[in-house]
């Protein structure tokens, strides 16, 4: 059975107009209307699909309730997925990390990216039998996209067109003036359409906090090294900054390091490393330092060492480590006893 956040329920009931009752619809759910909100706590998508509709058929402005829901929606309170969002370097960085991230939500979404003539459309898929609630969520889903792109812009962000599969539910120049763009229905697919220029503008909100471990913690030791054995530092530098977007491949980090795939691991091995052991020396130093020194939670630090799954990196910790994600953090926490 197909699953999505809690979070969204909260969010929808966060934006119904005064005086609309939710709370028998939340309890319908199985939540408490008081919360807290976990976004790691899911529902069935088939119910949450249902209490949207229910919702916005009550609401007196339920033709604007899904844009609405998407306006009020923050990268940050989306938990890891948030952050795989906000600390990409680009919109590009952004999207592409949607598609590996976007299970987190539930297994109910997924997103792809796919180059047209035109430009890049931003795919949403949802599992389900196309109901009105999941037309409804279809509708909130691009809104929020939209939101949490024009919050970590530095570009003025707005898609070519909108696209969704389902008839207009009412006044196309509502939703043209709520996306800013042309919205297309009964188009085949729910979709935005982006510019390259808009995808290729650098985030605002990019995490530097990784780039900074490195920056204090291997500068002071490149310094000290031969040009030749400085080239793994570089290396393990250069993998940190992306691994949110996933495990790089050799070719892209040789790319950032202006020289050819080729080139780059005949160097590595002269040194006596591999790609892939300098990729997980990378991995296991930004994971100790992230662990030992920020407060993120154990699935964004598995994300941001390049880890699709929380338990993939809790078995790879423990091969570096010896112990637990959490048992480390705790010991490093931990004051030496007197």
């Amino acid at each position: 059975m197909s699953q999505l956040t809690s979070l969204y329920v909260y969010k929808v009931v966060g934006q119904a107009s005064p005086g609309v009752d939710t709370a028998d619809l939340v309890e319908q759910l199985g939540l408490d209307p008081e919360g807290p909100i976990d976004p790691a706590r899911m529902v069935s998508s088939a119910a949450y699909y249902d209490f949207f509709a229910a919702l916005v058929d009550r609401d007196p402005n339920g033709l604007v309730l899904p844009l609405r829901i998407g306006a009020a929606m923050r990268s940050d309170e989306y938990g890891a997925f948030g952050l795989a969002w906000k600390s990409a370097p680009t919109l590009r960085g952004s999207f592409a990390r949607s598609e590996r991230y976007g299970h987190v939500l539930g297994a109910a979404e997924t997103y792809s990216l796919e180059r047209t003539a035109d430009g890049v459309f931003f795919n949403l898929e949802k599992a389900g039998d196309g109901r009105i609630g999941m037309r409804l969520s279809n509708e909130a889903s691009l809104s929020a996209v939209v939101t949490i792109s024009r919050e970590v812009s530095t570009g003025a962000f707005a898609p070519l067109a909108v696209h969704f599969k389902h008839a207009p539910r009412g006044d196309l120049s509502v939703y043209e003036a709520h996306f800013g763009c042309p919205v297309q229905f009964e188009s085949g697919r729910d979709a935005l359409l982006v510019s390259d220029a808009s995808l290729d503008a650098p985030n605002r909100l990019g995490d530097e906090t990784i780039v900074g471990f490195f920056d204090r913690h291997l500068e002071q030791q490149l310094a000290s090294l031969t040009q030749e054995r400085h080239l793994e530092f570089r290396v393990r530098r250069v993998v940190a900054t992306v691994l949110s977007e996933g495990v790089p491949t050799l070719s892209s980090i040789a790319s950032e390091l202006a020289m050819s795939a080729r080139t780059l691991q005949r160097r590595l091995s002269e040194q006596g490393h591999s790609f892939q052991t300098v990729v997980d020396r990378a991995r296991q130093d930004l994971a100790l330092r992230l662990l030992a020194e920020t407060d993120y939670s154990l699935a964004e630090v598995a994300f941001l060492t390049g880890f699709a799954e929380q338990s993939g990196f809790t078995r790879a910790f423990k091969r570096w480590a010896g112990q637990t994600p959490r048992s480390y953090r705790l010991g490093a926490r931990t004051p030496p006893a007197r």
